[in-house]
């Protein structure tokens, strides 16, 4: 899938300057919030703010920027489905090639001594999740990043092929999942007082059939112990 548009929002600097340089050296266009379109922008980096997208302005103290259904509907919608493409158009909805999401740091804030409770709220990402979960769950047509880790490789593909492989997203994806259980697992950690102590799982029925190739793939694990 050519990656014609990143939406980058990143809690966590680290790299994403020379990422949003080398990705608009690509002719890549740049979607960004906030803190990180600033710094992009007085890095010399041509950004269009979320805002300019969506219509509606960042409120409530930064609680609300991304969630709006022209970009939630650009992360979702399906390249191989007419009707997804169509609706794009009909709304005005740019489609989103990469997603390029850093959480709040919840756990390192909750790891101070001495945190409030408020303070500890405060640093729950909302929506860089719902992105991420997004991304991730339509990475057929998506490309999602949510480490500074990733940025070399997924460059090093999209300057050679212009483009990430199915294998690649896949990848990507379940990367992604796994980093979104960790940071809500973080998050009921901290809440309940203790580790989340999950109740098993129910049997699950046999599966029909596998997952079709350059799905998430990999296999399913039982139930916790």
């Amino acid at each position: 899938m050519k990656i014609r548009r990143a939406l980058i929002s990143v809690h966590d600097k680290t790299g994403v300057v020379e990422l949003a340089r080398r990705l608009h050296g690509l002719g890549v266009e740049i979607v960004s919030t906030g803190g990180t379109a600033r710094l992009l922008r007085e890095s010399g980096i041509p950004v269009r703010e979320v805002a300019d997208v969506t219509g509606f302005p960042e409120m409530l103290d930064g609680r609300v920027k991304t969630l709006h259904p022209k970009l939630h509907g650009g992360i979702l919608a399906r390249r191989d489905v007419p009707e997804h493409l169509a609706a794009l158009d009909k709304h005005g909805i740019p489609a989103i090639d990469l997603v390029v999401v850093a959480l709040y740091p919840f756990e390192a804030t909750v790891a101070r001594p001495g945190v409030t409770l408020d303070e500890a709220i405060e640093q729950i990402d909302v929506g860089g999740p719902a992105m991420i979960r997004a991304a991730a769950k339509n990475h057929g047509s998506v490309g999602v990043v949510t480490d500074p880790a990733q940025y070399g490789v997924v460059l090093d593909e999209i300057e050679k092929t212009g483009a990430l492989s199915a294998e690649t997203r896949s990848r990507l994806a379940r990367e992604a999942f796994g980093r979104t259980a960790q940071y809500d697992a973080a998050i009921a950690d901290y809440l309940l007082g203790g580790p989340l102590r999950l109740p098993p799982r129910p049997p699950e029925p046999p599966a029909r059939s596998r997952r079709k190739e350059g799905g998430l793939g990999g296999s399913r694990r039982g139930p916790p112990s």
